[in-house]
């Protein structure tokens, strides 16, 4: 393809379908302080690190069991030449090259962190055969189930200092152009199904641009823009690594991490590396709620732990699930699953009116009553009427005028209701 022609039709998908503005600022922030690539020139990305080490205070890993992980001695005299067979012996479409940045990634995930990796791997039970799902029907290459490890390792409420959230680390406008809600109650974002479906789609675009998986990864950090700034001030040239000295700092170490979390995972056993068992269902079921309920309600009931609820629902913000606007998905373990049907009504009743019917949808504005007199001041009293009373009546028994009972109760006519009540102003 002629490379104008190219970059009118990047500019016109650029700036048309992709915010790319929102997503580029995604990864701009300071330098993280955390862990510095030997390699001046080269940046981790922004809460790369931060996200590792969030992992071992979610509520997944506190109930995990890794004591099965003690596997002998942590290999550290690996030859590159090691390194680069087995990279070449992976089952990938895309390159997997080997260089001194991919070795220090390697070595970060399979030193360093080698006990997030532990749970990385046990959580990925539950999420790689969703994300393969969806990447194979979209015709993508199955190792882009590994961007989540560098995203958000595999956690999905994280939020990163910028506002990228979720397993995929969406920025909103990103995220909303791919069709995910996000407000007050939903965010969607953080649904493991909607964004990883968002997610296929954001990739298959970004390389229906760049044809090269190296370039759709860097985009996908730094965002499209920088990449097309990358590729004028290479030639033209639509090689990541051609272009490797003119991308932001960071995402010249974003390709290599990608590499070295695709090696991790493949090569974990050869490093002594073994999955820990966490506490995340295997089988799930969904079900469509169309009542607002509250996770309260749900774990009460069904003696569910709430914090598993909210594991496999993180969208909602607010604990809350607002089926009254429209129906919404749950997903419980397939255990709970026919329980919550079958106790459906005594969820929905269980402390309705302090945990859901809390918000006023209708306000009487009270307005002030006259005084009986100029300047002078009424005591307020009210008065439940009886069966078989009248106006004329009631206003003879409080030694009023009907006329005022109406204008205090703003009544245009004399018809009133049994148990209905009257403002009356007495001196």
């Amino acid at each position: 393809m002629n490379f104008k022609v190219f970059l009118a039709i990047a500019g016109v998908l650029v700036s048309t379908c992709f915010t790319a503005y929102s997503q580029e600022q995604k990864n701009v922030s300071a330098p993280n302080e955390n862990f510095m690539h030997p390699d001046s020139s080269i940046a981790v990305p922004v809460d790369f690190d931060n996200s590792l080490d969030n992992l071992l205070y979610s509520w997944v890993v506190k109930y995990a069991d890794a004591s099965n992980c003690d596997t002998g001695e942590i290999p550290t005299n690996l030859t590159d030449s090691i390194y680069k067979l087995r990279l070449s012996k992976m089952p990938c479409i895309m390159e997997m090259p080997y260089n001194n940045t991919v070795r220090t990634f390697i070595e970060l995930y399979t030193v360093r962190k080698r006990k997030q990796m532990e749970f990385m791997m046990g959580m990925s039970e539950y999420y790689f055969p969703l994300f393969e799902e969806v990447l194979n029907s979209n015709n993508l290459p199955l190792e882009l189930k590994y961007l989540p490890i560098i995203e958000s390792a595999l956690n999905t409420t994280v939020v990163s200092r910028m506002g990228a959230a979720g397993l995929w680390q969406f920025m909103v406008g990103t995220g909303k152009m791919y069709g995910l809600e996000v407000n007050s109650l939903i965010d969607e974002r953080l649904d493991p199904i909607k964004a990883t479906n968002a997610a296929a789609r954001f990739l298959k675009d970004l390389y229906s641009i760049y044809g090269d998986w190296h370039l759709v990864i860097a985009a996908y950090n730094c965002g499209p823009g920088n990449v097309n700034k990358a590729i004028r001030r290479a030639g033209g040239k639509r090689d990541y690594w051609a272009i490797y000295p003119y991308l932001p700092a960071e995402t010249r170490g974003y390709v290599p991490i990608f590499i070295a979390a695709n090696y991790a995972m493949h090569y974990a056993a050869q490093h002594n590396i073994c999955k820990a068992i966490v506490k995340m269902p295997k089988m799930t079921d969904t079900i469509m709620v169309n009542q607002r309920i509250h996770f309260e309600q749900i774990s009460k009931v069904m003696n569910m732990p709430v914090e598993e609820i909210r594991l496999l629902n993180p969208q909602y913000r607010k604990d809350i699930i607002p089926g009254n606007i429209k129906p919404y998905t749950l997903c419980l373990p397939i255990r709970y699953a026919i329980h919550f049907i079958d106790k459906y009504n005594d969820i929905v009743s269980f402390k309705a009116d302090s945990l859901i019917n809390t918000r006023r949808s209708e306000i009487e504005i009270v307005q002030a009553i006259p005084s009986s007199s100029p300047g002078g001041s009424g005591k307020v009293m009210y008065h439940t009427i009886k069966k078989g009373q009248t106006l004329s009546s009631i206003a003879v028994r409080y030694g009023v005028s009907v006329t005022k009972l109406k204008n205090w109760n703003n009544l245009r006519s004399s018809k009133i209701q049994p148990g209905k009540r009257l403002k009356i102003l007495k001196k």
